[in-house]
């Protein structure tokens, strides 16, 4: 038995839906498009979830319930995975058996939280060991959280993962301990001294760092339970809860030997198609051309996953009137009290700015001359907007005192200047949400890369009795 249908999307994530939306936008028949989702649920908003951000009542945002789906007439084939994929014939097998058959296939998988045993450490399998990457993994982290106030927890891994559920721990009158074999938190985005800011002022708020040394084994009790951590350097630290962070790997095995990969994802041309024409991927699969800086990237961020969703479906639905992908590199965070944004690329000689004993600084970088990346902390969202518009249009530099000198105001003079090109969308701006009555437990999901679970814990703190 099977189904055939126009257009598939594999995967159930944010650019998932962004997708299905962009199609219902461009007129896509009813019955035309069908979504097929391991998770159990429609595909949901996870970042702005996870960060406890809910829209008022009475918004004039579309929200995208499964009734919407049945709506606009998309099929959702939920809590079901595809075992392999046949790009020659256009077909997909589910676990099930039965064969799904496509004209176009959007390739949405996301991508796999990295576990320890990828690294010859046993025990992640423990009752208290918690990963982040799903509802499934929120909804284990939430009830972890709920047994272990006043206790003691390991965070595993300096990154987005480990920055934010530190501080939702911390939020939560738990003590962590967060250990990660860099020099600094946020090793690939973070100059040293933007770093040190942020683990000052986390080390304020009790958060405690070992640096340089890796996770080596757990020590478990009769009931299966980590009650240490012992560490590369000799050092056991006590565990009530240990949360690991310690990246993420595109889930292309379908496609290998199928489609050509690069940059651990699949390769895709500027207008998100593969190297079989009727297949595209988008979000954190997708290995991209970013045009500014001439090469190909795969980017693992919710706002990448949005617009690539939106540019493919144009490609598809309108491949006339649709150009290259032109997108800007766009990262940014919220917890406790701080937000920051990054544009760009940090390559080349960083330039500090700003006061870092304050609330606003950041930083530049500049290679070959040109500005190519921007960081803010505490900015507004005319200065965020601003930082964007001057690192799209990639300025000569030829004075770095001066633009030290000048700081922010620099990147706001230089964004007054024309530009052929839309200002990106900053954070916080989305449109693809899920229905109020599931909002206490979906508050919970989704994708850290991008996402704060610090400022989620805050509300479910303040509204655990809904649980």
């Amino acid at each position: 038995m099977g189904r055939a249908f126009v257009y598939v999307i594999l995967g159930g994530g944010v650019a998932a839906g962004y997708a299905a939306q962009e199609f219902v936008k461009r007129g896509v028949s009813h019955g035309e498009l069908c979504i097929i989702s391991e998770e159990p649920v429609a595909p949901y908003e996870r970042p702005a979830l996870s960060k406890g951000f809910l829209l008022p009542e009475g918004s004039n945002e579309e929200r995208l319930t499964p009734k919407w789906y049945k709506e606009h007439g998309i099929e959702l084939i939920l809590g079901t995975r595809v075992k392999s994929a046949d790009v020659r014939r256009k077909t997909l097998l589910t676990v099930t058996g039965e064969t799904i058959s496509y004209k176009i296939l959007i390739v949405a998988t996301g991508a796999r939280a990295l576990k320890l045993e990828e690294f010859g450490v046993t025990g992640s399998d423990a009752e208290n060991v918690c990963y982040l990457r799903d509802l499934a993994d929120a909804t284990r982290l939430v009830s972890v959280m709920q047994s272990c106030k006043d206790g003691n927890a390991v965070v595993i891994g300096g990154g987005y993962i480990g920055m934010e559920c530190a501080a939702s721990l911390v939020i939560n009158k738990i003590n962590v301990t967060m250990v990660f074999p860099e020099a600094h938190c946020m090793g690939r985005l973070f100059s040293p001294k933007i770093a040190s800011y942020y683990e000052e002022f986390y080390k304020s708020k009790g958060v405690k760092f070992i640096k340089g040394t890796v996770l080596t084994s757990f020590d478990l009790n009769s009931d299966g339970k980590v009650t240490a951590v012992s560490l590369r350097d000799g050092s056991k630290l006590p565990a009530d809860m240990v949360v690991i962070g310690i990246g993420i790997r595109a889930n292309t095995s379908l496609f290998e030997g199928q489609l050509t990969l690069e940059k651990g994802g699949i390769k895709v041309n500027g207008k998100m198609q593969s190297s079989n024409t009727s297949v595209y991927a988008v979000g954190d699969v997708a290995a991209f051309p970013v045009k500014m800086f001439a090469e190909t990237r795969r980017l693992e961020h919710v706002d990448s996953a949005r617009k690539s969703a939106r540019h493919a479906v144009a490609a598809i639905m309108e491949p006339e009137k649709t150009g290259e992908f032109d997108y800007l590199p766009f990262f940014y965070s919220r917890v406790f009290t701080l937000s920051w944004q990054f544009y760009g690329d940090n390559a080349g000689e960083v330039i500090h700015f700003g006061d870092f004993s304050g609330k606003t600084f950041g930083a530049y970088w500049i290679n070959k001359g040109h500005l190519v990346g921007s960081f803010l902390e505490g900015g507004t969202k005319e200065q965020y907007e601003g930082i964007a518009k001057a690192t799209r249009l990639k300025p000569a530099i030829e004075d770095l005192g001066e633009l030290e000198r000048q700081g922010l105001g620099f990147a706001l003079t230089a964004s007054q200047k024309p530009s052929s090109s839309s200002p990106p969308l900053v954070a916080g701006s989305s449109n693809l949400v899920i229905e109020k009555p599931l909002h206490a437990w979906y508050a919970t999901a989704g994708v850290i890369v991008a996402a704060s679970v610090a400022a989620f814990a805050y509300w479910y703190g303040r509204r655990r009795r809904r649980w």
